[in-house]
């Protein structure tokens, strides 16, 4: 089984909502916080892998920082557009949490209980 990782930012709301969703349904995971230790090019590759809608999925384009940028996405490459949220960390939606073989972004119940739901199921007794 592949480890659930969250990444995060403390201060936003939907990603407080998620952690203790988490910790409500006994969920093991490994948080990250998402301006500290920002996914590389090849773990937002790996995200964006498991998007349904790509790039638009894991953007946060109302979010301030993208609007000051003033960027014209069709312009860019993807591999451009990787390097771009490396760099700036606070352009990605938040939570992230991956399995490896799942997504979820934002806080979301519903598909937080399809994400972890074999995890609770084969959960070892600590």
């Amino acid at each position: 089984m592949k480890e659930l990782i969250f990444y995060s930012y403390p201060s936003c709301t939907s990603c407080r909502k998620t952690k203790h969703w988490l910790k409500a349904h006994n969920i093991d995971f490994h948080e990250r916080h998402l301006f500290r230790e920002t996914p590389t090019i090849d773990e937002l590759k790996q995200i964006l892998s498991l998007t349904t809608e790509g790039i638009d999925e894991i953007l946060a384009t109302r979010s301030q920082t993208f609007k000051n940028l003033n960027l014209n996405l069709e312009e860019m490459t993807v591999n451009e557009v990787l390097k771009l949220l490396t760099e700036k960390p606070k352009l990605l939606r938040r939570p992230i949490l991956i399995d490896h073989k799942k997504l979820v972004i934002g806080y979301n119940p519903g598909e937080l209980m399809k994400l972890t739901k074999k995890k609770t199921v084969h959960q070892s007794v600590s």
